[in-house]
């Protein structure tokens, strides 16, 4: 079970999202469970370092840091398979009149991805979070990483608000030394219906066939040769290929990668500064966008 910090006084919503948190580890095979001290926090940098493959000079957040944020009632999260720490996840309260959590990283182990920790990771947060009045999650994630997208807005059903050109700038790791630091910014309305059913296991419809049978245009594809083919985006539906595995084509051809970057750059980016909405993210990887009526 997971070690969330019950408010028996709560709406039904709280109750069902820490049912559905519990469920998730429970078939994750994990425990969960709020982490403050110095111990499980220098576990959770060495965590990061493994999985972002910083070295031990250049961690994404060290020991410290995360012991004040818990001190300060941040959220801090491990996922423990037994005795062994294998994704955490902690995100800091945005300004308090938006009652909102910026959730900056989580990462699960490569070897036990598949088991969903991610998501019960994920559900955890949720239900810590709506237990101390907080409507809304954010976090940013890179738009061309395939499962990543699929993850967030169709299992999650978090809607993409913001697109970020080279938000972080240059990061030293070996996942993003290449490349610019495009990010997507998206918000998690906790209690939303997309939401409430995505975390109860029926994830966000989408369905890039029916949306290209009802005559939506591509706006991005993929060439036979696995590179950007911009296309046309006239219509009130558009779709948005990315590739299949952008982090395989950064580390043998960071030409083409970065071609990605720049073709993603201009048509999604341009449609959400447009205001643009991303209806789903199919599997077979297509962003659906439905542009303004206006447009």
């Amino acid at each position: 079970m997971t070690d969330l910090i019950r408010d028996r006084h709560g709406s039904r919503p709280v109750d069902l999202a820490y049912a559905a948190a519990e469920s998730a580890a429970h078939s994750a095979g994990i425990d969960i469970r709020p982490l403050d001290s110095v111990v499980d926090l220098e576990a959770v940098r060495r965590l990061y370092e493994r999985i972002w493959r910083t070295g031990e000079n250049n961690p994404p957040v060290t020991a410290d840091l995360l012991r004040a944020m818990a001190k300060a009632g941040s959220y801090v999260s491990g996922a423990f398979d037994g005795d062994e720490l294998v994704g955490a996840c902690f995100g800091f309260f945005s300004p308090p009149a938006r009652e909102a959590l910026h959730s900056h990283i989580a990462g699960v182990l490569a070897r036990v991805q598949g088991r969903n920790i991610g998501f019960a990771l994920k559900l955890h947060q949720r239900a810590w979070a709506m237990a101390r009045g907080v409507g809304e999650v954010c976090w940013t994630y890179d738009p061309l990483i395939r499962r990543n997208a699929y993850f967030n807005i169709t299992k999650l059903a978090a809607d993409p608000d913001e697109y970020l050109s080279n938000f972080y700038g240059p990061m030293d790791d070996d996942i993003n030394r290449s490349d610019d630091t495009d990010r997507v910014l998206v918000r998690w309305r906790l209690e939303s219906p997309a939401a409430a059913a995505a975390c109860a296991g029926r994830p966000r419809p989408a369905d890039a066939a029916a949306a290209r049978a009802a005559k939506a245009a591509v706006a991005l594809d993929v060439s036979p040769a696995g590179g950007p083919v911009a296309g046309r985006a006239g219509t009130s539906t558009v779709l948005v290929g990315v590739p299949g595995d952008v982090e395989t084509i950064r580390e043998h051809d960071p030409g083409l990668a970065a071609q990605w970057r720049t073709a993603l750059r201009d048509v999604l980016g341009d449609l959400l500064a447009e205001g643009a909405r991303v209806r789903g993210f199919d599997r077979a990887g297509w962003y659906i966008v439905d542009r303004r009526e206006s447009q």
